[in-house]
């Protein structure tokens, strides 16, 4: 399909600003399940990282390390779904030309810097269920056995190391990114974030 429109499509931009959201959410979920403790009590229900907003309600009791590691479980295939949608929309959909106020180093990385983003989008989710797999438990998504847990201990130490340096040069990246799209709006003041917004 051919876009003539200097603005990203609807679908485009909803998956831009869903996908971001749920990452914000994952990096904060692997902080705040880190550490805690393998021995804490179980529950039947969790306020949400302890904040008083929401309480999830379990059909049977779990410990707070078990519902925080299926509920990443979880969101990480979510996330990887929207990820796929979102690169088969992108290939699907050319985007939007970049602006002609643009320099042409400019150009060049911020091809490469989304290039490298969605690479790392979908590398991070997929050694994660990789890690997941071969762990004793498998994986569930919101309580639905999905696949089950290979227990390869090897292969899942190396994709949990795997899992974590990738989350980490993406967090880097995506504040790269958050950077620069403040710049356009603040020092370039050009069109830049307009076009990736529903108005």
């Amino acid at each position: 399909m051919v876009q003539t429109s200097t603005r990203y499509t609807k679908t485009a931009i909803v998956l831009h600003w869903l996908i971001a959201i749920f990452i914000v959410v994952m990096f904060v979920l692997g902080w705040f399940m880190a550490d805690i403790p393998k021995d804490a009590p179980k529950q039947m229900a969790y306020d949400i990282f302890d904040l008083g907003v929401y309480t999830w309600q379990l059909a049977e009791e779990a410990s707070p390390r078990t519902f925080y590691f299926n509920l990443h479980k979880s969101f990480g295939v979510t996330i990887l779904a929207l990820i796929a949608i979102r690169i088969l929309w992108r290939i699907s959909h050319k985007p939007p030309a970049p602006l002609n106020s643009y320099k042409a180093i400019e150009r060049k990385v911020a091809t490469g810097t989304h290039h490298l983003l969605y690479l790392l989008m979908l590398a991070v989710p997929v050694s994660g269920l990789i890690m997941a797999i071969n762990s004793k438990y498998g994986v569930k998504w919101f309580g639905l056995d999905l696949i089950a847990g290979l227990d390869n201990k090897p292969l899942r130490e190396f994709f949990e190391c795997t899992h974590e340096f990738i989350g980490i040069v993406l967090l880097v990246l995506v504040a790269i990114h958050v950077l620069a799209a403040l710049k356009h709006k603040f020092i370039d003041k050009d069109e830049t974030m307009s076009r990736m917004s529903l108005k």
